[in-house]
């Protein structure tokens, strides 16, 4: 049966994460309040800026920025801002 939370940032009841995807302190509370869909919509926004600011994951500095970004729109409800990417109008 799935694990179900309460997730902050969608702000409703969801599907939980099936595991703790990071270490420590940090990886307790996006497991204990992130659901899936959000840490979906957070791994699409984490490779764009990965990709767009050619961010190398083995310097502690890019790593620090990714997580501030990650606490940023997960828990703040900050939009990852992107430089030069523009949403597609539907």
């Amino acid at each position: 049966m799935a694990r179900t939370i309460f997730c902050t940032h969608l702000n409703k009841e969801a599907e939980g994460l099936d595991f703790q995807t990071l270490p420590g302190e940090l990886g307790k509370k996006v497991f204990d309040n992130i659901s899936k869909e959000a840490w979906a919509r957070w791994m699409s926004k984490q490779t764009m800026l990965i990709n767009e600011k050619k961010l190398n994951l083995m310097s502690p500095e890019d790593r620090a920025l990714l997580e501030k970004n990650m606490v940023a729109f997960l828990f703040d409800g900050e939009d990852v801002q992107i430089d030069g990417y523009v949403p597609e109008q539907k």
